[in-house]
């Protein structure tokens, strides 16, 4: 059984956005109303949860990071920070939640700018997250926090901007696949720019050091610059396999030949800008500030392929 449109008459009382996300298998009955306001509140504060614990262990590890840098730093820092690196997975899987919940909301997968943006800060946060498991990588937990910031202000945009358009075929593998590939490309080389930012500050305080600083605790700046390249290599490899996955099975993913496009161009361009460094990195020995611009220049051009054009679509011409 399934709600017609014309049930929705006693419900004007509550707000339109609230039944965006909600879909009761049922047809309207005198609790149904009630039921429908629950269940939206339910998820609501789902999205309000997420966004909290984002915000509370985002500034609990951006305090904790200035004590280990202080007179304050102990073993209770350390044992505190590592109960906050696990409880970080908790708004991770609220966020997935709510990612689950916007993207398949109707028919099909939607997937418009505000689900796209969310999607690729969670499984960027979720990388990071990830790596803070790794010794040699635990140094690099400085960007905890902004990163939290980041995915608290993302995980809230699919509930004030909803993307209810759903995409064509995807229920094909081939799309399915050059989904996933496209995304864990994103957020790849998302992280390589948030990277190659902080080698960037690194560098400016090894030649205005400070008494007390965030960035003591960090690797070498060489050890930075090798797993930036390493981080590029893998972002690379699989934005190539997003790219000729969109060309072969253009027909079969999107259901039309390949077009060019503002987001085909700048997918190339982004794709050449790092093709570019890394034969550089090879051939010429290329490090340093060459590769930190870029890295920050390939990745610019890559939002503007998808983010770009999404918001162009979405926001400017409503389409």
């Amino acid at each position: 059984m399934v709600i017609e449109q014309s049930d929705y008459s006693n419900l004007n009382k509550y707000p339109d956005w609230l039944f965006e996300f909600v879909k009761v298998p049922c047809r309207l009955n005198n609790y149904s109303g009630l039921l429908i306001f629950v269940l939206s509140m339910t998820s609501i504060l789902t999205y309000l949860a997420a966004f909290l614990l984002y915000i509370l262990i985002g500034w609990f590890f951006w305090r904790n990071t200035w004590d280990q840098v202080s007179s304050k730093a102990d073993d209770h820092v350390l044992i505190t920070n590592t109960w906050a690196h696990y409880a970080m997975l908790v708004p991770l899987v609220l966020h997935a939640m709510t990612l689950y919940q916007s993207m398949f909301a109707g028919t099909g997968l939607s997937f418009g700018l505000s689900n796209a943006i969310s999607s690729i800060v969670w499984l960027t946060a979720f990388i990071y997250w990830f790596s803070g498991f790794f010794n040699r990588l635990q140094g690099l937990q400085t960007l905890v926090a902004p990163v939290a910031a980041a995915a608290a202000i993302a995980v809230l945009l699919p509930l004030f901007f909803p993307s209810l358009r759903p995409l064509a075929n995807t229920e094909l593998p081939a799309f399915k696949a050059h989904l996933l590939i496209a995304m864990m490309a994103y957020s790849l080389l998302t992280i390589a720019a948030l990277h190659a930012l902080l080698m960037t500050v690194v560098e400016r305080h090894l030649h205005h050091p400070a008494t007390r600083s965030i960035l003591t605790n960090l690797p070498p700046l060489l050890a930075m610059e090798k797993l930036l390249f390493h981080i590029i290599w893998v972002g690379f490899i699989l934005l190539t396999l997003t790219l000729l996955s969109g060309v072969v099975f253009s027909k079969e993913v999107f259901g039309q030949p390949l077009t060019f496009s503002h987001k085909t161009l700048f997918g190339f361009i982004s794709w050449g800008v790092f093709a570019a460094l890394l034969a550089g990195r090879q051939l010429y020995g290329w490090r340093g500030r060459i590769a930190i611009r870029w890295t920050l220049v390939g990745f610019v051009t890559l939002l503007l392929a998808y983010i770009g054009s999404k918001f162009v679509l979405e926001i400017i011409l409503n389409r």
